[in-house]
């Protein structure tokens, strides 16, 4: 049977049938609103359509996990049901974090499916998918995805079955622990937002020897201070609060399903997670000389730009947004790590896996401050080169229009080369994803489409001051304002 594209909660058909919105299948996972986009007879098609993909590969180990919503158990017996009848052996990890998700498969040698909305706001749910870890779905195996489900092709196929794999989550803290213990005193608030991560996050710190300060740490799957997004100004500004009311040598926020990390150092200074990546790339480069690193297409310039590590014969390369891009090419690359301005951090061995793993940047943090008792995080923050940069600013834009609307942008963006924006020369517009608009003093805007929401992305960045900075998002913005199709957003400067 063919899953039903159209919402119809008034109807019977609506209880028994399969209904999905086919926009969910995205770039690199898939995300709906639960249930007006997608019901539970619809989840069970996707596990059938991902069990079918499974077996077309010859593969019939997953490992599947969820995060901390009301909804969310629900959805991965919807999921579990599909792919034990399509002859999968499921091994149910039950609630964790997207990274210890992407470790049982690495430990289980498994594909992987994790059930989480990430960051989205309650309401949205989805699923993140991996046949070879440290690697997860990129675009053609989502649009791949999405035929078979939509189509109806999934094939119902015997011997599936699922069994319950206890001892993930202690193997995980494991992991990351490791026999690293602090050796100077370090106090850090750690902010969860009452996400999943507060099941962990504090327990892994506290092994390593950090004095933990929690901050909406409890478990509460209706959010009830802010959406757990450390990207965020407004959870970034709570840890920021909590710093400075106690006297914390830092914080850590990390995001509902745990793959991300956002900092905030000693003096109540938010450091946006490139600017955290320069910081941690300088200190690995010390101890890889030569190393190469990837920087998403929203991340500060200094990757290239900064003299510290090109004395240390680092190199830079710049590439799409989006976990499963980064993933990916850190793995071709031989990258030793990856860097997104959201907060996903990519550390490859000997380092960490290849994933992105939010408590994984937290130990390696800690281990730098731990290998420079003399330096507080606002040290090592106040010796990059000043730069002026926005949050992450998401204007509104139909998942339908969106990628027509950023193509439009972008060639329009491309042509300008030569002329000026915001009083200063166009002299490159990169275009591996959306446009990231280069000026002549290296300053930059960039807007693409997101990903994972009806959004377009905008960030902007300035080695002069914070009024051209402003001035180079005016300009830019007046050019997104030409589209029709772009909306409010959802934070500004």
């Amino acid at each position: 049977m063919k899953p039903h594209p159209v919402v119809r909660p008034n109807s019977w058909a609506f209880l028994t049938e399969p209904m999905i919105a086919p926009t969910g299948f995205r770039e690199y996972d898939a995300r709906w609103r639960y249930p007006e986009e997608i019901n539970l007879p619809g989840m069970q098609a996707v596990g059938l359509g991902l069990g079918t993909q499974m077996a077309e590969r010859g593969i019939g180990l997953i490992a599947v996990g969820n995060d901390y919503r009301d909804y969310s158990l629900a959805i991965k017996q919807a999921l579990i049901l599909g792919l034990v009848q399509a002859g999968v052996e499921v091994r149910d990890i039950g609630t964790a974090l997207s990274p210890m998700a992407y470790f049982a498969g690495i430990r289980l040698s498994s594909a992987v499916a994790m059930v989480t909305a990430s960051h989205n706001p309650n309401g949205w749910t989805g699923v993140k998918i991996g046949f070879q870890m440290p690697l997860t779905h990129g675009p053609e195996e989502m649009a791949q995805l999405r035929d078979i489900v939509m189509g109806g092709a999934g094939v119902p196929r015997p011997g599936g079955r699922v069994l319950a794999e206890p001892g993930i989550g202690d193997a995980y803290l494991d992991d990351l622990a490791g026999s690293f213990r602090m050796s100077r005193p370090l106090r850090a608030v750690v902010a969860t937002g009452n996400g999943t991560a507060g099941a962990f996050a504090p327990r892994l710190l506290e092994r390593i020897g950090v004095e933990v300060i929690a901050l909406h740490t409890e478990l509460d799957y209706s959010f009830p201070h802010y959406n757990p997004n450390p990207e965020a100004m407004e959870m970034l500004h709570d840890m920021a609060r909590m710093v400075r009311e106690t006297g914390a040598d830092l914080a850590f926020g990390f995001d509902g399903d745990g793959d991300r990390c956002g900092v905030v150092d000693d003096e109540g200074e938010e450091i946006f997670a490139d600017k955290m990546g320069v910081i941690l790339a300088r200190d690995l480069a010390r101890r890889h000389p030569g190393a190469l690193f990837v920087a998403d297409v929203k991340s500060t310039g200094l990757f290239v730009a900064d003299s510290e590590l090109r004395a240390l014969g680092a190199r830079a390369d710049y590439w799409k947004t989006g976990h499963s891009h980064m993933k990916r090419r850190v793995a071709e690359t031989g990258a030793l790590a990856g860097f997104e301005k959201s907060g996903h951090y990519f550390l490859a061995p000997p380092v960490g896996h290849g994933y992105d793993c939010g408590l994984r940047v937290a130990v390696e943090i800690a281990r730098l401050l731990d290998r420079h008792p003399d330096k507080r995080l606002s040290d090592l923050r106040r010796a990059l080169p000043r730069t002026w940069s926005t949050p992450t600013m998401s204007p509104f834009c139909p998942d339908t229009e969106k990628y027509a609307v950023a193509e439009r942008l972008r060639d329009r963006l491309a042509a300008m080369v030569g002329q000026k924006l915001a009083g200063r020369r166009i002299v490159d517009v990169v275009t591996v994803n959306g446009a990231r608009v280069i000026l002549d003093n290296g300053a930059w805007g960039l807007v693409r489409p997101s990903s994972n929401t009806p959004n377009l992305v905008v960030v902007c960045e300035s080695p002069e001051s914070e009024a051209e900075m402003r001035a180079i998002f005016r300009a830019l913005d007046a050019i997104i304002r030409t589209e029709p199709a772009v909306g409010d957003y959802d934070q500004t400067i």
